[in-house]
């Protein structure tokens, strides 16, 4: 009877013991699942600022960079052969702050040459010329310099870590409200946005630590 009692015993203690890893595995798969499915990268890219261009989109940039603005957003919409688009609150591209800028180019009467190349980092805004505030976008190619030029603020430009920005393209995207396949299913996030200590007479730099998932490994 004692034999049959410890039998009982271990069995029952290894049918708890299953269990136990089988509920931890299916609660953690549900958690890692971005992980698994999306296959998270980190990595970093840096933008150097050109006041000389956009004096006033410089310094509300570098400000909100400084005070942590940027930490936890996300780049809602990357789209093929154009951009990658990030700096919204509220994430879907709808949000922004209530102070805004002056549009800073030329149809808006200001003499800014910066063109929008590929690298060029520029201030997304509403239909008003005076209404950025926070969003900004990379341009992915130089096929869009002709529209962009004259409508939209350029004013820095990714001078390291640009391999990072386009790893965004991998990620998987779905369409949005304008029929482009531009938002991801696994979020772009930005972890942290710094300044960097630059020298004298150097552009200003932001660094932006990125997480992201792309697919395949």
């Amino acid at each position: 009877m004692k034999i049959l009692k410890r039998i009982i015993a271990l069995t029952l203690s290894a049918v708890v013991g299953v269990c136990a890893v089988s509920c931890g595995d299916t609660g953690s798969s549900s958690g890692s699942e971005k992980k698994i499915s999306g296959y998270e990268k980190t990595g970093k890219f840096v933008i150097s600022l050109y006041p000389e261009y956009a004096p006033i989109t410089c310094e509300n940039f570098e400000k909100l960079v400084s005070d942590g603005f940027y930490d936890g957003l996300t780049f809602h919409r990357v789209v093929d052969n154009f951009m990658a688009q990030g700096g919204d609150p509220k994430g879907d591209g709808k949000g922004g702050l209530d102070e805004k800028i002056k549009g800073e180019f030329s149809s808006n009467g200001v003499d800014n040459k910066l063109s929008h190349k590929r690298g060029i980092v520029s201030m997304a805004r509403a239909a008003a010329p005076d209404s950025a505030s926070c969003q900004f976008f990379i341009c992915y190619s130089d096929n869009y310099a002709s529209t962009l030029d004259g409508n939209y603020a350029a004013f820095g430009e990714v001078t390291e870590g640009m391999e990072v920005v386009d790893e965004f393209l991998k990620c998987e995207r779905t369409k949005n409200a304008r029929g482009e396949t531009a938002v991801p299913v696994y979020p772009i996030t930005i972890d942290k946005a710094v300044m960097l200590e630059t020298k004298d007479g150097e552009p200003h730099q932001a660094e932006f630590t990125v997480t992201y998932s792309p697919r395949g490994k």
